[in-house]
């Protein structure tokens, strides 16, 4: 079989490790040459280390690929788009980004600091922003191009003691959505994909209780090498079609998830007030109100 990204130079930031260590390692399989982005630094953001993104880079060489590791951060404008310029100055020319850098300061939010919001939203949302920023003149002049976004269902759908990590990829949503819509002209698409799987990240979640133990377990069955897949396909000329979606991966599920849309409304010729809204609109779109759900609330099944 041909592969589906042969000739083409993909950026993927966060590469060291995890699941964006398995894209550039599926990328490079699949004939693309890549940029292997990470600072190394820990699943909170501190620390820097070479080592990841170069035993990534290695392992690609191994297997006959090609690929140069980058240890920029995402979270400054310039860096960020030092990690462009490394595509085009060593490979001529770039196709494809991967957004999946990310660290975590999990906090219940009345305890989380205004540092911990800031370093989270710097790294996911504009991380996300500044590479993508970068890379979109490029696309634009070229006409053609594909960004690939990770989302979380702790923005899509939500969770306990992450408001930053929330916000920010529930953000990234809007940015991948926006981009979908500012570049299609351009033949330039943007999509985002919210995983399901085990990474140093995810390591993170609590194992107090045998009902966390037991809910790390299942997690640890869904392997970082399933969202790999999604990812090299967005990145694809299969996908030229495909343009400001959400899909999850999830073991060997795919999902399409909703985007925010009208559910339900209600009118009164002469306006409303304060009293009306509570005899009337409330009464009456209270039964369309969604739950203070958790993402484990909505995928309550074993991954399949």
């Amino acid at each position: 079989m041909a592969k589906s990204l042969e000739g083409k130079s993909i950026i993927v930031t966060g590469a060291g490790r995890g699941i964006g260590r398995e894209i550039a390692l599926l990328c490079a399989a699949e004939g693309a040459k890549v940029v292997v982005n990470d600072p190394g630094g820990a699943a909170d953001g501190s620390g820097t280390s070479a080592t990841p993104a170069e035993e990534v880079v290695e392992e690609i060489k191994k297997r006959g690929g090609t690929a140069v590791a980058n240890f920029e951060t995402v979270a400054e404008a310039i860096p960020a788009s030092r990690i462009v310029k490394a595509a085009t100055d060593h490979f001529g020319k770039l196709d494809g980004v991967v957004n999946n850098a990310g660290i975590l300061r999990d906090m219940i939010f009345h305890r989380m600091s205004v540092e911990a919001f800031e370093a989270v939203i710097k790294v996911h949302l504009m991380g996300s922003f500044y590479v993508s920023h970068a890379a979109a003149r490029l696309f634009r002049e070229q006409e053609s191009g594909s960004f690939v976004h990770f989302t979380s269902t702790s923005g899509l759908v939500g969770n306990f003691g992450q408001a930053n990590y929330a916000a920010a990829k529930l953000g990234i949503v809007g940015l991948s959505k926006s981009i979908a819509l500012d570049m299609s002209r351009f033949n330039v698409r943007s999509n985002c994909i919210s995983p399901f799987a085990w990474s140093r990240l995810i390591g993170t979640i609590p194992t107090e209780t045998e009902a966390e133990k037991a809910r790390v377990e299942k997690i640890k069955q869904m392997g970082p090498e399933k969202i790999a897949p999604m990812a090299a396909y967005l990145l694809s000329d299969a996908a030229k079609d495909v343009t400001g979606q959400i899909f999850g991966v999830r073991r060997n599920e795919i999902f399409l998830f909703s985007q925010n849309r009208p559910l339900r409304s209600v009118q009164r010729s002469e306006g409303w007030t304060p009293q009306t809204i509570a005899e009337h609109a409330m009464p009456a779109l209270k039964p369309s109100f969604y739950k203070l759900d958790r993402s484990a609330d909505i995928f309550s099944w074993d991954a399949i």
